[in-house]
């Protein structure tokens, strides 16, 4: 997505050739597949669909940037650090923007900060990297200072129009944006046009369409459509927890946790013994003598590749 005051504070300049060679660094304090994932890429398709720089399916349609997602709300307490991917001026900082999940009403509240809490770079080589959802509180540089690569520029946060932890990073030129994957060919899939950053970081296409709460075993017809997923349960009803992957591999596992006012109620890891295109694995506990305590539940669904994370997805459901 384009954020409000991505546009309005467009800086044009002429980059140089040499602008093409690698220079950015990852601008997180965490460990790729350990600590952090890729959410999703750039939309490199100008249609109404979406595919990553890889033509695969881990892109929203329209998504100007790179997501890097922590492993869940309490990394944001814990405090993750946003750094600058390369040396530059600081352009614009924004903060006082809630961390908070994004609704109906907070969209009314925050129309043009959608971008939330936001540092912007403006580097030597006529680039600009834009740093956006960063907590409330946490920014660290004004405007017009010098950074170097690396420098702390805040902390991940939930602010603007964000559902979960994470860092949306993006790339721009002459206020376009570039995908840092795929540099030269930004709104062509399945090209090697070069990337730009100095370690580019590894691709699996494998990852989770959704997670969700149901009150027994969905069908897979069910978890496609939605029709699976329970906002609410009563107490006497049993609990289960699905994540619907695509693209997985023979050996693939899925883990499920969840937990709620008295504490984690239970924690699985299954592996996928045949990987298909699409699928789905549930895991669960049935209601307790005496049924569950009322109050807030929530489920982590994360599809792991030799140990390493590919995909995470988070649930919540309300025993009323």
């Amino acid at each position: 997505m384009r954020h409000g005051w991505l546009a309005a504070l467009a800086i044009t300049s002429a980059a140089p050739t040499a602008a093409e060679v690698p220079f950015l660094a990852l601008p997180l304090d965490c460990t790729l597949g350990e600590t952090c994932f890729i959410e999703d890429y750039v939309d490199a398709d100008p249609t109404f669909a979406q595919h990553d720089y890889t033509c695969g399916l881990k892109s929203r349609d329209g998504h100007q940037g790179t997501d890097i997602a922590l492993l869940s709300e309490n990394e944001i307490d814990r405090g993750v650090t946003v750094r600058a991917a390369a040396a530059g001026t600081v352009q614009a900082v924004r903060d006082g923007v809630a961390d908070e999940p994004y609704t109906a009403e907070v969209a009314a509240r925050i129309k043009g900060q959608e971008c939330g809490n936001a540092v912007r770079i403006a580097h030597d080589n006529g680039y600009q990297t834009l740093y956006c959802h960063l907590k409330r509180g946490s920014l660290s540089v004004t405007r017009g200072e010098r950074v170097e690569a690396g420098a702390p520029l805040g902390q991940v946060g939930m602010s603007g129009q964000s559902n979960f932890a994470h860092l949306h990073f993006t790339l721009l030129r002459d206020a376009e944006t570039i995908d840092p994957f795929n540099a030269g060919a930004s709104q062509t899939c399945g090209a090697d046009s070069g990337s730009l950053w100095l370690e580019t970081p590894d691709y699996a296409r494998a990852g989770l369409f959704t997670a969700g709460f149901s009150t027994s075993v969905p069908r897979l017809t069910h978890v496609q459509s939605g029709a699976a997923r329970r906002e609410t349960a009563r107490p006497d009803h049993d609990i289960v927890l699905y994540g619907f992957a695509f693209h997985s591999e023979d050996g693939d596992q899925m883990g499920f946790s969840a937990s709620g006012p008295e504490g984690e109620i239970f924690s699985q890891t299954q592996t996928i013994e045949d990987g298909m295109a699409q699928l789905f694995r549930a895991s669960g506990r049935r209601a307790p003598d005496g049924g569950w305590p009322t109050g807030a539940y929530t489920g982590h669904v994360t599809l792991l590749r030799d140990g390493v994370i590919l995909a995470r997805r988070h649930a919540t459901i309300l025993v009323e």
